[in-house]
């Protein structure tokens, strides 16, 4: 493979998504490889904020139902936007909360602890703000974590599919798993585990943070039978923008189990009656009032994963870490770096995660040189080259100035111990 500056121009010469870089503001003299922790603002999505603020200028009140996109609605509308970046159908899918919340209505919603059916399923190496929120969860039910929650053990940063099949026993009632691992970027089988959970009458859901709008996923066609995200990261959404979450519609019709005012049925919700009347989608597991200034932009960002197409844009995303994965290992030869994420398409989401003993003090390294990766303690380094505003270019400078910190060490002017958010 031919590894050059020229192959890196012509790549990004053939890139049928090059245009929407233009589409974004790229931080000056910078190479941003962070978008799997907070994705960059574009045009689009600034726009979309002064629209909705020009609609609460111009119409006040109002706004809830006039104006290009009346509030009351504006969750439906985000839901129906994103659904096809997970496989799903327009009403399974509201864009509401956070990630947290989201899968605390969820379990709150499905785990139904009964006979000796009591344990939720998990591992070892999600996200920590999951397994908290498993753990609140059981406490709620007066169920001990320490004993109700099980975590899959790992090997290198990944999870075996054979492993976690062997922990769906009968005592298990539940499983939430990410579909992306956060560190190492694996991609889990979510069909086959989705499968074998439903052989043994387990429901089960996925946390899409680190997949949603960096692969495909036919949730329908899996039968998978929730899942939860934020938005801030590949979507692009900003800090802090609302979540989303999934709902099978073979699950519509129960009630939520964390019932708020924007549970109802539209056509019900003002009728003030303390009897919740739910909507009959997954609308219904929203619970507070949408945060609309905080879903505004991504009114704009959804229009561009609708236009691109999540294919191609996983077709560029798997092109720009196989070209960043072979530099590494023909221009960073006796540095100790060690390629930790999944070498395979198929089990490799959208970064590339390099181990080394001084990562955080090298990671600082590359800030100071113009290029912003992401640190895992305790030796990790994410670089996540995105489709919609990344170019191969930027891929080669990138290790070319590593290269440079590493030949000249001018990692070691820093202390190596990440800063208070790394």
């Amino acid at each position: 493979m031919n590894t050059g500056i020229k192959h890196a121009r012509h790549l990004d010469a053939q890139d049928e998504l090059k245009h929407y870089r233009n589409e974004f503001y790229i931080p000056k003299d910078t190479i941003y490889f962070d978008g799997n922790s907070l994705g960059l603002l574009s045009i689009r999505a600034e726009q979309a904020v002064d629209t909705i603020m020009e609609s609460w200028k111009m119409h006040a009140i109002d706004g809830w139902t006039e104006g290009t996109h009346p509030w009351f609605y504006l969750s439906e509308k985000l839901g129906k936007m994103s659904a096809s970046l997970v496989g799903a159908k327009p009403e399974e899918v509201i864009v509401t909360g956070s990630t947290t919340t989201n899968l605390h209505q969820l379990v709150a919603s499905f785990f139904q602890p009964e006979g000796n059916k009591t344990k939720i399923l998990a591992d070892e190496l999600n996200f920590p703000s999951d397994i908290y929120a498993l753990k609140s969860q059981l406490k709620q039910k007066g169920l001990d974590p320490e004993e109700h929650l099980i975590q899959v053990k790992s090997t290198n940063n990944t999870l075996d599919t054979q492993d976690i099949i062997d922990a769906m026993t009968d005592d298990v009632a539940l499983i939430v798993l990410p579909s992306i691992l956060y560190r190492s970027g694996q991609i889990l089988d979510m069909q086959t585990l989705t499968k074998e959970a439903h052989k043994r009458g387990i429901l089960i859901g996925f946390d899409l943070c680190h997949s949603i709008g960096s692969i495909p996923h036919q949730l329908i066609d899996w039968g998978v039978d929730f899942a939860f995200w934020c938005t801030y990261k590949h979507l692009n959404g900003g800090p802090g923008s609302v979540g989303g979450l999934y709902v099978n519609e073979k699950h519509f019709g129960n009630d939520p189990g964390l019932a708020g005012w924007f549970s109802s049925s539209k056509e019900k919700q003002f009728d003030m009656d303390h009897t919740l009347t739910p909507a009959d989608d997954a609308s219904a597991y929203q619970i507070g009032t949408p945060n609309v200034l905080s879903a505004a932009p991504l009114l704009g960002s959804l229009e561009m994963f609708q236009e691109a197409g999540i294919n191609k844009i996983r077709q560029k995303s798997l092109q720009l870490t196989n070209y960043l994965m072979k530099l590494v290992e023909t221009e960073l030869v006796g540095f100790t770096f060690t390629i930790a994420n999944p070498r395979n398409d198929n089990t490799r989401g959208g970064h590339v995660f390099l181990e080394h003993p001084e990562a955080a003090r090298i990671c600082k390294a590359l800030k100071a040189d113009g290029v912003i990766p992401d640190f895992r303690n305790p030796n990790g380094i994410r670089l996540a080259p995105v489709a919609l505003y990344n170019t191969f270019e930027e891929v080669w400078q990138m290790i070319q100035i590593l290269k440079t910190i590493m030949n000249e060490e001018r990692y070691k002017k820093f202390e190596n111990k990440r800063g208070v958010i790394a």
